[in-house]
């Protein structure tokens, strides 16, 4: 046994029962252990409380893949980690984390001899039964040991996993993955909401999502997705209007902005988000006293 992952929420559970589904023995670690200890017992792997136990577990040149937020989560992970590995180990960020932090993290084990992957990964909960869309950053001596475990974990062994280039790669290419996501959402949700609201022609709007699903230039599974809720409940009114970001489209904006390149449409879908959490309500409120100032127009009590 080579291969370990830390981390078993949602994405990293089921990556590892997925693991088990396709034969392959791996050790795991959460910071809650009767969470390891379930998933051991369901798939067979085995539960390690520690990174101690997790790391002895494994023999030598280690796999260890990280499935944890973003930011302090993961950097205390490497920090405890460090002084367990052995030059030729090899780690691997697999959640969302930032490709600038991936490059000094890399730099940061290459100087006690151990490689550092980054892997975006796309599936979300679906991923255990229909397979992770995986890309990758790292040398190729980390690829081709990640190989097998990507065949696993893909929805095929030849489709869905790309070794994208060096150390930075995978993440950065999630990160615009995410972007886009952003927009393609917003567009979805900003059409649908005119359908909706549009009095006159008492549109079906679950029958329009199932009709885009066939033969439309529109149609994806995020179309899916909106078909399926849709055809239950399309007033929605058990839902509040909030919308978080999980900062993929932040870096994604930040990085346009570092290039120099447009991308509005993503730019304004994060922006879209930071709405629904309160943030424009101050602003809002700003222009209804502006306007009450110069027009008199009334303002509405809260």
């Amino acid at each position: 046994m080579e291969f370990g992952i830390v981390g078993l929420g949602r994405m990293g559970g089921n990556m590892a029962r997925r693991l088990a589904r396709k034969g392959i023995k791996i050790a795991v670690n959460n910071r809650s252990h009767d969470v390891s200890e379930a998933i051991a017992a369901e798939t067979g792997h085995k539960a390690c409380a520690t990174l101690e136990d997790l790391v002895a577990a494994l023999e030598a040149p280690r796999i260890v893949w990280l499935m944890l937020p973003a930011g302090e989560a993961t950097e205390a992970a490497l920090a405890a980690l460090l002084p367990l590995l052995v030059p030729g180990d090899l780690v691997v960020d697999g959640a969302n984390a930032y490709y600038k932090d991936d490059q000094r993290r890399a730099e940061l084990l290459a100087a006690r001899q151990i490689e550092f992957a980054d892997a975006g990964v796309s599936g979300g909960v679906w991923g255990l039964d229909n397979g992770y869309c995986i890309m990758f950053g790292g040398s190729d001596t980390a690829a081709a040991r990640l190989k097998p475990y990507m065949e696993a974990l893909a929805p095929t062994p030849t489709d869905g996993w790309l070794h994208t280039g060096p150390v930075g790669s995978g993440h950065f290419v999630k990160m615009v993955h995410n972007g886009i996501e952003y927009g393609m959402m917003q567009a979805f949700a900003e059409g649908f909401a005119l359908m909706k609201n549009k009095a006159g022609f008492g549109l079906d709007i679950g029958e329009i999502a199932e009709l885009w699903r066939h033969g439309s230039v529109v149609r994806s599974w995020l179309l899916d997705l909106s078909a399926d809720f849709l055809a239950q409940d399309q007033t929605l009114e058990s839902i509040e209007p909030y919308v978080a970001d999980s900062g993929e489209g932040r870096w994604t904006a930040l990085e346009s902005v570092e290039q120099g390149i447009p991308t509005p449409v993503m730019s304004l879908a994060l922006m879209m988000r930071f709405a629904t959490q309160g943030k424009n309500d101050y602003a809002a409120k700003m222009l209804a006293k502006m306007r009450q100032g110069f027009g008199g127009h009334a303002v509405k009590e809260g």
